[in-house]
């Protein structure tokens, strides 16, 4: 059911590390991630896998990471903020996450990656062009600066997911059943409301999508 696009993402993968580059991934471990990651640990279960640990996230996606490392065999990496919780206030003594969403994401993943970046040449992580309007608009590859970023199910659909999930008999996460669809820090996600698309429970009432980490790229090509 899935073996070419399987083997179209495994001749990817190949090819890079062919060509002498150094790949990484990074996965948020809700329902979504799983996918991908099932694919890796298939493939070479030795690549890297960066989780951005920033503190504020349910405890029922630290078990679902512990679980999925274990069921799976893959290799995976926590990446904590530089400025620890307690220095992460406005001038107010508020939490940024409640003043500065921004801020806050930038200072707990885009931050932390960064050195993961420079060492690194290829990025790969799980979104998909049907989560959200960003999104929509991305390839299987794009450039960012050296780095190249490739996004191996951009093309999948959330029926597609699921319906490899329910294939290999693999898990969800445990929030799921209680009407979380999209799943980030705790203070910033909501169970999942109607709207356009799966991601209306991130950020609820603000003019913000997306973390940072999947915004500033260029060169797009769908390659």
């Amino acid at each position: 059911m899935f073996a070419d696009r399987i083997s179209g993402i495994k001749d990817r993968i190949h090819g890079y590390k062919s060509s002498g580059l150094t790949l990484f991934a990074t996965s948020s471990f809700q329902t979504n991630s799983v996918l991908l990651l099932h694919i890796i640990s298939r493939i070479d279960n030795q690549i890297p896998i960066y989780f951005l640990n920033t503190g504020y996230h349910f405890p029922e996606t630290l078990l679902f990471k512990s679980d999925l490392k274990r069921l799976l065999n893959i290799n995976v990496i926590d990446l904590s903020p530089q400025t620890p919780k307690n220095q992460q206030r406005d001038a107010n003594g508020r939490l940024m996450y409640a003043s500065d969403p921004d801020y806050c994401c930038y200072m707990n993943k885009v931050q932390p990656l960064e050195p993961i970046k420079q060492n690194h040449d290829v990025w790969m992580s799980g979104i998909r062009g049907d989560q959200n309007e960003n999104r929509t608009k991305k390839g299987f590859e794009e450039k960012e600066g050296d780095l190249t970023r490739f996004h191996p199910i951009i093309d999948w659909s959330n029926k597609d997911v699921y319906d490899y999930l329910s294939h290999y008999d693999l898990p969800r996460h445990p929030l799921e059943e209680k009407g979380y669809l999209s799943i980030g820090c705790q203070p910033c996600t909501q169970k999942y409301m109607s709207g356009e698309d799966e991601r209306t429970g991130r950020w609820n009432g603000l003019n913000k999508t997306e973390c940072g980490l999947h915004t500033v790229t260029k060169d797009e090509s769908a390659a």
